[in-house]
């Protein structure tokens, strides 16, 4: 399912217009976004969990030269699945 695909089917369900179904999966993405910036996590009760992770920095191996580099350090956005949506999921 794509983004306008999403939309669409909110549009349909909310029976809300297809432009503020867009504004609101725009909003919540920028709030979601924002607060991942920040630092925080994004908890939504029976769905699952937005939070961002730090990756250490590392030693990996260049498949091409089989030469090591070193990789540094970042952080990634991860969600992790509540488990009311995962037990939804699995049936």
């Amino acid at each position: 399912m794509t983004k306008t695909e999403l939309i669409s089917a909110i549009a349909q369900k909310t029976e809300f217009t297809k432009k503020d179904s867009e504004k609101f999966i725009n909003a919540a993405l920028e709030v979601i976004t924002e607060e991942l910036m920040k630092g925080n996590k994004v908890q939504i009760t029976g769905f699952g969990t937005f939070e961002v992770k730090e990756r250490a920095e590392r030693i990996g191996v260049n498949p091409r030269t089989k030469a090591t580099i070193k990789i540094a350090a970042s952080k990634a956005p991860v969600f992790k699945a509540g488990k009311a949506f995962k037990d939804t999921i699995s049936k």
